[in-house]
């Protein structure tokens, strides 16, 4: 590598496009939405607006939500095909991998797949951000052994996530739970799915790929798999007087302690305090206090050891707990919700494209001889 060349390792500090979908404010902790603080957003809107919001540029009146949302339920409906292919996976396949497996496979049963106008795509994003919910429960169904259920008409997407793996309508505080978790998770930046989804359709190839790309990028437990991984530690510790001991434990192995510290966030994410909240309502309600009273634990302790802080990943993971979802589907309930923000992405790179090409600093030997 030449003198003059300085890599940015992981592309950190890099500027790679611009963007009018979200602004991600590290040191202040703040988080915007086409110019809507998060925090308003959750306050005031569903997900459904705030699809609508990615989507459009404005969030919708009360005549264009209710459109969109029958635009959405209109999607819903997954290929028999693509279900027989979650059936017919190994016992014991990863549910991320599943669901890379079955978004792959929806473009073969969309006419418009290899389509690439505008207004085919628009309509793709659509249809990949009604179907994954319907994708991720019946995965949900299927490792459990039971028979995957369509949704039901009239309910929201959060609502009818919840019918659709547990059988039965969640209550108000389970509904709203889910559906601001879905806000929070909706978009972030240039974060590492997105852009893995971007630099595919940079190279104009289809929708569907790019979807694919991302799911697989999301996966990773350094980014969507933390809340999984997060769960695991608190059933791993049990109960509150076990927790200050494990942490420090753990810290003094030099081991990493998930859900903890971010990339960009060093003054604390402020898409936690919604999910805490909720996380300690949901609990008291279930009587499972014990696993949102073990994460305050190890939120005190590693702030006083390392002073970090808890992203949004750590306090999901006790939330969804509560509403009956197994920690294997975190992830994939991740990419229901970044669906949205990731197709609102691809969207943007397909109006303004340029091929996303960095270069790479050789640092190997040079003029070396092949041996007779």
């Amino acid at each position: 590598m030449s003198n003059a060349e300085k890599v940015a390792y992981g592309l950190e500090g890099v500027v790679a496009l611009e963007t009018e979908l979200s602004l991600v404010e590290g040191a202040s902790a703040n988080l915007y939405y086409r110019g809507y603080h998060i925090d308003d957003l959750v306050e005031h809107a569903t997900y459904e607006a705030v699809v609508y919001l990615l989507f459009y540029g404005d969030l919708p009146d009360e005549e264009q939500l209710a459109g969109f949302k029958r635009s959405l339920a209109a999607e819903q409906n997954v290929p028999a095909p693509v279900i027989d292919l979650l059936r017919s996976l190994p016992k014991g396949a990863v549910p991320m991998a599943a669901l890379r497996t079955a978004v792959s496979a929806l473009s073969h049963f969309d006419p418009e797949a290899e389509d690439n106008s505008l207004e085919a795509n628009f309509r793709k994003a659509i249809r990949l951000t009604a179907q994954v919910p319907v994708l991720v429960a019946a995965i949900g169904r299927i490792i459990r052994g039971q028979e995957p259920i369509g949704p039901k008409e009239g309910l929201g997407v959060a609502a009818n996530f919840l019918y659709m793996l547990n059988g039965e309508e969640g209550t108000d505080v389970a509904v709203k739970t889910l559906d601001t978790a879905l806000i929070l998770h909706a978009e972030h930046g240039l974060n590492a799915s997105t852009f893995a989804g971007r630099v595919t359709v940079s190279t104009l190839s289809d929708i569907y790929s790019a979807a694919t790309s991302a799911v697989g990028t999301l996966k990773g437990p350094l980014h969507g798999g933390a809340n999984e991984a997060v769960m695991k530690m608190l059933l791993e510790i049990g109960s509150p007087e076990r927790a200050e001991s494990y942490v420090r434990e753990k810290l003094a192995r030099k081991e990493r302690i998930m859900g903890i510290g971010h990339r960009v966030y060093k003054n604390g994410d402020p898409r936690v305090k919604h999910l805490k909240a909720l996380s300690k309502a949901l609990n008291e309600q279930k009587g499972t206090s014990h696993w949102f009273e073990i994460s305050e634990i190890i939120e005190r302790v590693m702030k006083e050891e390392k002073g970090l802080l808890p992203n949004v990943d750590f306090y999901s993971a006790s939330a969804y707990y509560a509403l009956g979802i197994p920690p294997e589907l975190y992830t994939p309930i991740f990419a229901v919700s970044r669906m949205s923000g990731w197709t609102a992405n691809f969207l943007e790179q397909y109006r303004e494209n340029r091929l996303i090409r960095p270069r790479a600093a050789y640092v190997g030997p040079r003029d070396r001889k092949v041996q007779a």
